[in-house]
């Protein structure tokens, strides 16, 4: 086990007003198919201090109902009121800033497209004579080089495209690189000089909207909770929440210290988290 680190009195009082937990998933509450073995002692930690929570994912490869599966499988049980997903907030920005977008040719995985078809959008195929509004680019693991190439074509005739995430690589614990939607945005840069016209997911501070609505917080009551710098430590800082880096997944020790904004918290895992929790809530005030 780790030794807890102290943190900063402004931090502690900031730990004191939590009243929800948004818990990025890949690298933070498991990596690939293995659920980290503090994964389940922090959930039940959290509940017995009364404390709610949201799983987030910037990862749009699968729907939210085999996302709920999914993470049953791993022994998380969970309903959809604690889940959110890129793909979410994409369907709901294009739902309230581009409803016209009816048809789109979606680079991701069937699953994503079922998403997208379940929200009523009509996704175009890789044909040049079946024309979309706008090409929407996801993590797709299923991705062809033709399908690739079909949405390059689209963006250069100058159809609009939009991102579901702008996260480069998709943490794994298998020997490989899981090329992830924006690097996919570069490569499509490269080929069309075009960049989406928004990429959504984390940071983008309105992934947290959903969940301040649902359960009536403000956002400086909200601990965000990741493994990375550029999409969750990001976020909270643009949305006001607490921003609290783990290092089980993608960011160093080393690129923690560098990074500006810096997290209000780098822990080792979710457990020294919900140390911290518990102290803040037994400590005076």
């Amino acid at each position: 086990m780790h030794a807890t680190p102290s943190p900063a009195p402004a931090t502690l009082t900031r730990l004191r007003g939590i009243r929800h937990v948004a818990l990025d998933m890949d690298g933070t509450i498991y990596r690939g198919g293995t659920v980290f073995p503090w994964t389940g002692p922090f959930l039940a930690r959290l509940r017995e201090l009364g404390l709610s929570w949201t799983f987030l994912t910037n990862n749009p490869s699968k729907s939210a109902a085999d996302y709920l599966a999914h993470l049953g499988r791993m022994g998380i049980p969970a309903g959809p009121a604690e889940l959110h997903t890129s793909a979410q907030a994409t369907i709901g920005w294009l739902q309230r800033h581009r409803p016209a977008w009816r048809r789109l040719f979606a680079l991701g995985t069937p699953s994503m497209q079922a998403e997208f078809a379940a929200a009523g959008f009509s996704l175009t195929a890789d044909d040049p004579a079946d024309a979309p509004d706008a090409v929407v680019v996801g993590f797709d693991p299923t991705l062809t080089y033709a399908r690739l190439g079909r949405a390059a074509w689209w963006i250069q005739q100058g159809k609009p495209y939009v991102a579901t995430n702008p996260d480069r690589v998709c943490p794994t614990d298998q020997p490989t690189v899981l090329i992830d939607c924006g690097a996919l945005c570069a490569l499509l840069a490269s080929a069309t000089g075009r960049e989406p016209e928004v990429v959504l997911g984390k940071p983008d501070p309105a992934m947290l909207d959903g969940i301040l609505a649902r359960h009536g917080l403000r956002a400086d009551e909200v601990a965000m909770v990741g493994d990375r710098l550029y999409t969750d430590v990001l976020m909270a800082h643009r949305a006001g929440a607490l921003g609290v880096l783990v290092l089980s997944g993608e960011a160093t020790a080393a690129e923690a210290a560098a990074a500006d904004p810096a997290p209000h918290l780098v822990l080792p895992t979710l457990a020294e988290l919900g140390d911290l929790l518990a102290a803040a809530r037994s400590s005076p005030r």
